[in-house]
C-alpha cells in the first residue's frame, strides 16, 4: 500500500475535527493518516484518539511559533476554530489568520478552512435590519471567520472553503432543547422568523471535511457548503417529539426577543437566526444536503440524529 499522506487536523478534541480524525482513523486503508494538533495533548479527548492510533501533537493557535512545526510533513490541514470558547471574535480572527500563514510556511498542499459567511457583505454596519454589535461586527462568530478567507486566500496554502450549518447537538451542549411551558407542555423555542433552518449532526461535518479531502485539490478555492437537512420549526419540533415520543411544540421567538435573553452570546445568535431567515433561499442554497451526501454517504438527516442521540437531549 502507498504511504498514507498526512492531514494535521486543528481542534482535533472538538466537534468538527475529532470527527474528521475519527473518519480518517476509521478507513486504515485509505490514502491518509491523521495527525491531531491539540493544546491539551494529555486530556482524556486527546488521549482517546491516540487509543485509535492517531498521532497528536502540541501546539497553541494563540502562539504562532508553534504551529509550523506541528505541520511539518503534512500533506492537508483542516483549520477550525471555536469561538464559542474564548467569546472573542478579534482573537478567534487572529487564531485563524496565524493558521493560514503557517500552512503556507509548512509547504501544506490542501487546506479545508471551516469558515462562515461575514455577513457584512450582506448587511452592512450601516444596514439596521441586524444590530452592530461591539461597534463592528453584525454577527461575530460568523464574521470573524469570514474575514479571514482572504487571508487563506492571499498568505496561505490552497485551500477549500467548508460552511456548515447549525449543529442539531447544540440541542444536546447548548441549551436549546425543549423547555417545558406554563400548560407542562414541551415547546422548542428558536427565532426562524418562519424560516427552514439548515441542521446538521457534529459529526458528520468532519466526515464531509474528509470527502473534501479525498476528493482532492480539484476544490480549491471554492467554497462547499453543507447540511443534513433544512426544515422549518414546525418540522423540527414534529421530528423530535416522535423521537421522544412527547408532543413539542413550536414556538417561533421574536429575534428581539431572542436578543434580550441574556446569556452570554445571545445577541450574536439572534443576528444569526435573522441573517438566516433574511437570506432565505440563498442560505437554503449555501448549504446543500445533496452535496454533503456526495462527500459523506452516511450522511443523517434529522431523524437518524435524533435516533442516535435522543436519549441525550435536555429537556429544561
Amino acid at each position: 500500500m502507498p504511504e498514507q499522506k498526512i492531514i494535521a487536523v486543528f481542534g482535533a478534541t472538538g466537534a468538527q475535527g475529532g470527527g474528521l480524525v475519527r473518519a480518517i482513523a476509521a478507513d486504515k486503508n485509505g490514502p491518509f493518516t491523521a495527525r491531531a494538533i491539540t493544546r491539551h495533548p494529555d486530556s482524556e479527548k486527546a488521549q482517546a484518539l491516540a487509543r485509535l492510533g492517531v498521532a497528536v501533537v502540541a501546539a497553541n493557535s494563540d502562539d504562532p511559533a508553534t504551529l509550523a512545526p506541528a505541520l511539518a510533513g503534512a500533506y492537508g490541514a483542516f483549520c477550525v476554530t471555536n469561538f464559542w470558547e474564548i467569546l472573542d471574535a478579534d482573537r478567534e480572527g487572529a487564531q485563524a489568520t496565524a493558521m493560514a500563514r503557517a500552512t503556507k510556511q509548512a509547504g501544506v498542499q490542501h487546506v479545508v478552512w471551516s469558515t462562515l459567511e461575514d455577513t457584512r457583505q450582506w448587511i452592512p454596519l450601516n444596514d439596521s435590519r441586524l444590530p452592530t454589535l461591539h461597534g463592528k461586527y453584525k454577527c461575530p462568530h460568523f464574521d470573524s471567520k469570514g474575514a479571514v478567507d482572504n487571508v487563506f486566500t492571499a498568505d496561505g496554502a490552497p485551500t477549500t472553503f467548508l460552511r456548515a450549518a447549525f449543529y442539531w447537538d447544540n440541542f444536546v451542549h447548548f441549551g436549546m432543547g425543549p423547555r417545558k411551558g406554563d400548560d407542562g407542555n414541551l415547546v422548542l423555542a428558536l427565532p426562524l422568523g418562519g424560516a427552514k433552518l439548515p441542521g446538521i449532526g457534529a459529526e458528520d461535518i468532519g466526515r464531509c471535511a474528509y470527502g473534501v479531502f479525498r476528493e482532492g485539490t480539484g476544490n480549491v478555492g471554492t467554497y462547499v457548503g453543507i447540511a443534513g437537512e433544512s426544515l422549518s420549526g414546525l418540522e423540527m419540533a414534529a421530528k423530535m417529539g416522535r423521537a421522544l415520543g412527547r408532543t413539542i411544540n413550536f414556538f417561533d421567538m421574536p429575534f428581539d426577543m431572542y436578543r434580550s435573553l441574556g446569556f452570554p452570546g445571545a445577541e450574536d445568535l439572534g443576528n444569526m437566526f435573522q441573517f438566516h431567515q433574511i437570506l432565505g433561499e440563498e442560505f437554503q442554497r449555501n448549504r446543500d444536503p445533496i452535496r454533503a451526501r456526495e462527500l459523506n454517504p452516511a450522511l443523517q438527516d434529522f431523524d437518524a440524529w435524533l435516533a442516535a442521540n435522543k436519549g441525550k437531549i435536555v429537556i429544561g
